[in-house]
């Protein structure tokens, strides 16, 4: 299949480049994108938190009172769960979130995001990133030129001044294409990707 290259911030200035139908015109399919994304979130989580058990918070060795004879309900332990500064019933422990998602499935998903996007022509291919300061305004006039307010761009080896220039921009991002993710990809309204980078992409997902 074919897509057209944007030169020089022109949408009318284009030329058409022949691109893998295995990659870009590649079935949709909803149950693997959604299996994927949630797997790499679930990866991304921390799984931290801690907290302890009537075992592990320190004191509360003694019988507080005897068993009989106080008027009181039976006590064994001032770190009962039941008692202030108590130790959890049920305490949450460290764990990992991580699902196990296998190389041809990961792949398979990001083909079908990347020819989901052509479909719906929400990827725009350019010759290159032609920001060459740090300048928010520019990236405004950048992205305004090829008519989207929502965008990812994907380059190689993005510049301080270009990711400078959009990091004031809520709905706008710059990442180098080795960090491309399933996630990202489904996040922005609009992807917009050099011809360098879109190689890149193609042969990873070859």
């Amino acid at each position: 299949m074919k897509l057209n290259v944007i030169f020089g911030n022109d949408p009318k200035n284009t030329k058409s480049i022949e691109v893998s139908d295995a990659v870009f015109a590649a079935p949709y399919n909803e149950g693997l994108i959604h299996q994927v994304a949630v797997a790499y979130m679930a990866g991304g989580r921390a799984g931290t938190r801690a907290q302890k058990t009537r075992a592990e918070v320190r004191g509360g060795g003694i019988k507080p009172w005897k068993q009989k004879g106080t008027g009181r309900a039976r006590a064994g332990s001032i770190r009962s769960p039941l008692w202030r500064k108590g130790g959890m019933a049920n305490a949450a422990k460290p764990q990992d979130h991580s699902q196990k998602v296998n190389r041809k499935m990961y792949r398979g998903a990001l083909r079908s995001i990347v020819a989901e996007l052509v479909r719906e022509e929400r990827l725009h291919v350019i010759e290159a990133l032609t920001i060459k300061d740090n300048k928010t305004k520019t990236m405004i006039k950048f992205t305004d030129a090829l008519g989207v307010k929502d965008a990812l761009i994907i380059t190689i080896d993005p510049s301080d001044d270009q990711l400078l220039a959009a990091r004031n921009l809520p709905f706008i991002d710059v990442i180098d294409v080795s960090m491309i993710d399933p996630v990202c990809l489904i996040g922005f309204g609009h992807i917009i990707i050099t011809h360098e980078a879109l190689q890149r992409l193609e042969e990873s997902l070859s």
